[in-house]
Formats: structure tokens, C-alpha cells, sequence
């Protein structure tokens, strides 16, 4: 899979993509200063979000439209007031990509109805993320798809069969580079609910490039993301934690984000290939093993003892396992303190 230059899959360090969402909190020049933040963290990619209240939600006031959960970020909130606080101006998405694209980064964004996508294209957008609430909105992925663009699905909450149907729909409308990932839809997201081990089964499930939409906070989880076949990762993002926001809590700062890109290519270096018996790099400290050794001088037709045959370090002796069958043998010549024990030796 290939999103503007840069190639994803398991063979290339993992696809980092910094999601500002509503980090901006209605400033054009905080936009274009997270922006450069995510540059200098190391991020591939800066994701926006492509709506307005109107084109999300109803402007509504009934229960079903207000959050009634104590443990969410945003209780009490009217959903047209938070999508409103949060969302991207429209006017800002040129600027912004501009800005990633002069410092080498993508830059593209999760649509929301046919209006974004239509937006977006005019644009000249590398790429499109469908989010987690959008997974089953065939409709939509069907529209995106027929762009010939690349898209990454979060799947959320969705059952098998959902992805199944989301991948297929993405599959019959044109998508040829497409992936899906493994997303917890709670805000924060906690280690025990991220369940990473989906991501390899997801991978042979539905063969495509798998990653991780990660809203736990630290990049332990990421890491292990990539040792199970995460060959993309998405954090939010933003300047300071402190200065607030609809997501500021379970963002990174791009200290953070920076760690992240070390740790996870560290991660991805680090898997390999199956081996066994040492590598190359190891060779050298063949030196310090354990082998036999004569601890004594001895005549020829001396008999080693415990006290004249000892297992230590360097080695370069015969291997321990024969300690007890050259233990009572003679030796063939004279033979020093510090010599290697070999089978010339013995008689």
C-alpha cells in the first residue's frame, strides 16, 4: 500500500499519522503550529476531520442528541455543540495541507457525508480515513472508494461480519490500497480494552495492511501494536495537554510523539525473522560462553581431575557437555594451565 510516496506494509517502519481533530481549538495559527510539531516529532501524515455540525448531527436537543455518559469526556454536551467546538473550518484544510506537504508530510482527512469527500477532492486529498462511527456507513465507502484513493477504515466497535462488508464494499467500488484498524471507540482508551492481538488475526482475516488508531495514553501500546503487524498507527495530537480542547486529554505532546516514532521503528526493527543459534552480530561474543579447560599443569599421562579440568569462560575449549567424559582420561602430552582442551589431548 502507498499513500502519497511512502510505502506501508511490514517491510518499512510504520506509518505514523498525527490526528489533530478539534486540538486546533478554533485557531488557523495553532492549526499551522501543531502542523510543524508533527514534522519535527516525526510524523508521516497529519489527518483532519471533514464536517460541520449540520453535516454530522441534527441540531437537536431531544435526549437521543445530548451525551448522558459520566464517564465520557464530553457528558452533558449536545452533540451539535461539541461537533460544532471541535470541527475543522473548511476554509482552513488548503492552508493546512499546504503547510504539511512544504515540510514532507501527508496530509488528508476523515470524511463524514458525500459533501466532504466531495470537498476533499477538489483538494487533491492523497488519501481518505472513514472513523469508527462511520465504519457500517456503506454508503459512504462506496463513495470514497470510487475516488481511486487510498483508505483506512477504524473498525471500532464493528463485528467481523460489519468489516467484512465494509472491506468488501471498499473492495467492489475501486479501492485497490486499503486498510483497517484496530480501534477501541473510548476516549480515553484504556491498555486492557485494546486487545492487540486482533491486529495479526485481522491481518489474515481480511488480508490487507493492518494498524492501530490508538487512544491510550504513552506509546506502550503502539509498540506492541507493531510486534503483532501494525503497519500503521494514528494518535492525536496536539501542542500542549494543558491548553485544553475537545481531545486535549488522551493526546500526545510532541515529546511524546517523538518517542513514539523511535520506540515503534525500534519495534518494527527488532521483529525479524524467525532464528535460532545466534547471528552474525553474535559472533563475537562466542568468546564468552563457557568451555573446558586445563586448570593445571599436567605431564603427559596425567589423568584430569576436578581439580586440573574446569568449565569456564572463554569459549574456546571443547563444549561442557564432555566435561564428564574427559574427567579421569589421561592426557597425551604435557600440557599447560590455560589450554584449551581438545581432543588431541586425550588419550
Amino acid at each position: 500500500m502507498k499513500i502519497g510516496n511512502r510505502s506501508i506494509g511490514l517491510g518499512h517502519r510504520p506509518y505514523l499519522i498525527a490526528e489533530m481533530s478539534g486540538n486546533h481549538n478554533q485557531s488557523l495559527e495553532r492549526a499551522l503550529e501543531i502542523v510543524e510539531a508533527a514534522a519535527r516529532s516525526g510524523a508521516d501524515a497529519v489527518k483532519l476531520q471533514t464536517y460541520t455540525a449540520d453535516t454530522i448531527t441534527l441540531d437537536s436537543s431531544r435526549p437521543d442528541f445530548v451525551i448522558n455518559d459520566s464517564e465520557s469526556l464530553w457528558n452533558g454536551y449536545r452533540l451539535y455543540d461539541l461537533y460544532d467546538e471541535a470541527h475543522t473550518p473548511w476554509e482552513w484544510h488548503k492552508p493546512i495541507m499546504d503547510h504539511a506537504k512544504a515540510l514532507g508530510m501527508d496530509c488528508f482527512s476523515s470524511a463524514f457525508d458525500d459533501t466532504s469527500v466531495d470537498f476533499l477532492e477538489t483538494l487533491g486529498v492523497t488519501a481518505y480515513k472513514i472513523a469508527s462511527f462511520e465504519c457500517t456507513d456503506l454508503p459512504l465507502i462506496a463513495k470514497v472508494a470510487r475516488t481511486g484513493k487510498p483508505m483506512i477504515i477504524s473498525t471500532g466497535m464493528a463485528t467481523v461480519g460489519e468489516i467484512d462488508a465494509a472491506v468488501q464494499t471498499a473492495r467492489e467500488n475501486g479501492c485497490g490500497d486499503l486498510a483497517i484498524l484496530k480501534c477501541t471507540s473510548t476516549y480515553p482508551a484504556t491498555p486492557e480494552n485494546t486487545n492487540v492481538r486482533t491486529i495479526s488475526n485481522m491481518r489474515d482475516t481480511f488480508d490487507c495492511e493492518v494498524g492501530l488508531s490508538d487512544h491510550t495514553m504513552g506509546c506502550g501500546v503502539s509498540v506492541v501494536a507493531v510486534a503483532f503487524g501494525a503497519s500503521l498507527i494514528e494518535k492525536h495530537f496536539t501542542l500542549r495537554r494543558a491548553d485544553g480542547g475537545v481531545d486535549s486529554k488522551f493526546s500526545l505532546e510532541p515529546d511524546e510523539f517523538a518517542q513514539l516514532r523511535v520506540e515503534t521503528e525500534r519495534a518494527w526493527q527488532s521483529l525479524g525473522q524467525i532464528v535460532y543459534g545466534g547471528t552474525k552480530a553474535e559472533s563475537g561474543s562466542r568468546a564468552f560462553r563457557r568451555s573446558l579447560y586445563v586448570a593445571q599443569d599436567m605431564k603427559s599421562g596425567d589423568m584430569f581431575t576436578s581439580e586440573t579440568l574446569r568449565i569456564v569462560r572463554p569459549g574456546y575449549g571443547l563444549d561442557p557437555k564432555f566435561y564428564e567424559i574427559v574427567l579421569g582420561k589421561p592426557v597425551t602430552r604435557d600440557v599447560a594451565k590455560g589450554e584449551r582442551v581438545s581432543w588431541d589431548m586425550i588419550a
